[in-house]
């Protein structure tokens, strides 16, 4: 027998959700066929067994969380003592993430604190939480596989006192023991994380006071849903985005009737050829490249430590895709060296290559620029968030027929909402109108959209 670990999922990538198993306890498996599938924040995928046998034991259930390094199942191979796969099979997966020395407040320091700083694996999740709760990630005992700090385990030393702000317990006093004894250890570490994030976030960020949410279902009946995988990851960077960015938007519309009629004549002349899913946003993209190399402050990302704008010297644009499971965003990269046609192609495949699941991480990395499209969906207009570490991120609403002034006469013409927010560091509102002026201009004249482009 031997024991089957999570392996490195990807980069950044410590944990996933089983999504399903194509195995059951004492049932066969077979070498290389599909064992289970398993949803990251980033993208879902179907692991196949490193060995042939019969399965003694799964070490999960759909819906269940495993990080990285965890025992997932136990499989008997015929080799008698249970060994784990690296051992077994001789495979070795990533190094776990190099340990890093958070710096310890006096407050939080134990009161003997070891002379030499014992390196110890742990996830990025738990380095986080670590961080979060001001906890000195080195001085954990590790209990999980491998000896890798877990959540538990930091948790764990933040119940004993010796990661425990003075601040927090003025804001929440600990509960007594006997009332520990009586609560379950969730509710525990629950109350205990919050009130240090809260303590810590409130000493940060001035008139900033953090509540935890009542009990609803005191008002009536509710419904419970872990916050996982892609769903997680959009909140994180969203927070992230709109907490670190000072974001402004500059809104236009443009006028796309003429390149409507030219879209769907060569949609309807290339059905089912390349370039026969030709879509409005592919001649955005292409467009928006243009444009980005016009004002390259719009393709560029800001390192607020280094106080340093970094210009990026290639076009790669992402689009929004809504999966069912959360928003991801493809990149299509070097738009400026592929045609309108190419770039349709690709858009098309990714996204549906997205909403299966199916896309790898390695083509949502790498963006410089995004793109969102609510028009299928209907709706005017929309401020949208801006991907970090990007600096600007344009949404596109629905082409609808409007009364407009052509030449002092009142004509129905397609009009597209655009909005643009940007970063307010690295730009101004003077070089936003001028971008998406330009846009507008483009995308309003297909023969000067073609060659420009």
């Amino acid at each position: 027998m031997f024991e089957f670990k999570l392996p490195d999922l990807g980069e950044g990538i410590a944990e996933g959700e089983i999504l399903k198993w194509h195995v059951e306890p004492g049932g066969p498996v077979v070498e290389d066929e599909p064992l289970l599938d398993v949803e990251t924040d980033k993208a879902a995928v179907t692991i196949p067994s490193p060995r042939g046998g019969t399965i003694a034991s799964l070490k999960g259930k759909v819906g269940d969380i495993i990080n990285v390094g965890d025992v997932v199942v136990v499989i008997d191979d015929g080799s008698g003592a249970a060994a784990d796969e690296d051992a077994a099979a001789g495979k070795t997966f990533a190094e776990p993430d190099a340990p890093e020395t958070v710096p310890v407040p006096e407050a939080v320091a134990p009161a003997a604190q070891p002379g030499v700083r014992r390196p110890v694996p742990a996830a990025p999740a738990t380095r986080r939480l670590a961080r979060e709760l001001r906890i000195d990630i080195n001085l954990v005992t590790p209990t999980g596989p491998g000896g890798r700090v877990t959540p538990e385990d930091v948790h764990r030393f933040a119940e004993q006192g010796a990661g425990r702000p003075a601040a927090a317990s003025a804001s929440a006093p600990a509960a007594s023991a006997a009332q520990v004894e009586h609560l379950p250890a969730r509710t525990v570490r629950d109350d205990a994380a919050f009130a240090e994030f809260a303590a810590h976030a409130s000493a940060t960020i001035p008139f900033l006071e953090l509540e935890p949410l009542p009990d609803f279902s005191h008002d009536g009946p509710v419904e419970v849903e872990a916050l996982r995988s892609i769903r997680r990851k959009v909140a994180r960077k969203m927070v992230t985005s709109m907490a670190l960015i000072p974001h402004v938007a500059h809104m236009d519309d443009a006028d796309v009737t003429d390149l409507e009629i030219f879209r769907k004549r060569e949609k309807e002349r290339r059905a089912g050829r390349s370039g026969g899913n030709l879509t409005l946003l592919a001649f955005v993209i292409k467009a928006v490249t243009a444009g980005l190399r016009a004002a390259p402050a719009f393709n560029a990302s800001l390192d607020p430590f280094r106080e340093e704008i970094i210009y990026k010297k290639y076009y790669n644009v992402g689009f929004a895709a809504d999966t069912g499971r959360g928003l991801v965003v493809p990149v299509v990269k070097g738009t400026d060296t592929k045609s309108i046609v190419e770039i349709s192609d690709e858009v098309y495949d990714k996204a549906v290559r997205a909403r299966d699941g199916k896309l790898p991480a390695e083509e949502m990395r790498g963006g410089t620029f995004t793109i969102t499209n609510i028009g299928p969906l209907g709706g005017t207009a929309l401020m949208p968030t801006i991907n970090n570490p990007e600096v600007a991120i344009l949404a596109m609403g629905k082409v609808q027929d409007k009364p407009v002034v052509r030449d002092g006469e009142i004509v129905i013409r397609k009009i597209l909402p655009l909005t643009l927010a940007f970063d307010h560091r690295i730009a101004d509102g003077a070089d936003a109108a001028r971008f998406v002026a330009e846009l507008v201009r483009q995308l309003s004249d297909p023969n000067l959209l073609l060659l420009e482009t």
